[in-house]
């Protein structure tokens, strides 16, 4: 593709194009203005005679890097969608303890062309597939500096299982968020957050806090002074978007700009 200085032909130019034509013949030029807005002129429209820089498709020219790699995007599928995003989420423990700029970048790229392709673009319609549980792969929500070490989640405490129960008869969820606490003998304690949610559009709800728990009650020990913090970082309270949804894969984002991505799991 390049871009070329271009002059419409005089009205005689025309005349004589037209006059070697078999009389049925049109001709039609394309122009693309500053603003990206195609501008066409057919048969006579040569009255006016303004310059335009025109982009000039060379047949023999190769695709540009990004019109291949547009095209590219288009022609994958969800199920290959899936893949490199599954491969692309190794190794970084849900990004809950953040990620690096271009793995972050990556992981954005495809949870967007999943939601290009979302078959079900009106989920608060279809409930039966939101009820159930699911389970975290994939949050922007980190925790980081001074939170990770106040919550003990360097070396003290290892993070499990983050689940999302969802009752759709009850309009209520659990989110439930595992932990192995080294050196007490426990691995399976857990903080668990109630909301209710109500629907408020074709494809968001609201979600309220109602109360949060946690089990054992050395756990709650442990985090009874961080307990404010441990909430403002996992309270799923606010504007959730559920922006792909299908029999086993789910993205959603809050009204803060995060992104989750959660897959279909049995219930513990």
């Amino acid at each position: 593709m390049s871009s070329k200085l271009i002059q419409p032909p005089s009205t005689a130019a025309l005349r004589g194009v037209s006059s070697r034509g078999t009389g049925n013949a049109k001709m039609l030029l394309s122009f693309s203005n500053f603003n990206g807005k195609t501008l066409s002129f057919s048969d006579n429209p040569f009255r006016l005679r303004p310059m335009f820089i025109g982009k000039v498709t060379e047949q023999s020219s190769a695709s540009s890097p990004n019109e291949q790699e547009v095209i590219e995007e288009e022609d994958i599928t969800v199920s290959q969608i899936k893949e490199e995003l599954n491969e692309a989420l190794k190794g970084i423990n849900r990004g809950i303890f953040g990620v690096k700029s271009d793995k972050k970048e990556e992981i954005e790229r495809l949870v967007k062309l999943l939601e290009c392709q979302n078959p079900t673009p009106e989920p608060t319609g279809e409930l039966d597939k939101i009820g159930g549980c699911w389970k975290l792969i994939y949050s922007t929500i980190t925790v980081l500096g001074s939170k990770r070490t106040k919550l003990g989640l360097r070396d003290f405490v290892s993070l499990g299982d983050l689940l999302q129960q969802i009752d759709i008869a009850q309009g209520k969820t659990v989110h439930v968020l595992k932990f192995d606490v080294r050196g007490l003998n426990l691995h399976d304690g857990e903080f668990r957050i109630v909301a209710s949610f109500k629907i408020i559009s074709k494809s968001s709800v609201e979600i309220t806090y109602e109360s949060s728990t946690i089990m054992p009650d050395q756990l709650m020990n442990i985090f009874k002074k961080n307990m404010n913090l441990l909430l403002g970082i996992f309270n799923p309270e606010g504007l959730f978007e559920i922006s792909y949804l299908d029999e086993d894969l789910q993205v959603g984002r809050d009204g803060k700009g995060n992104v989750f991505v959660l897959e279909k799991t049995e219930k513990p």
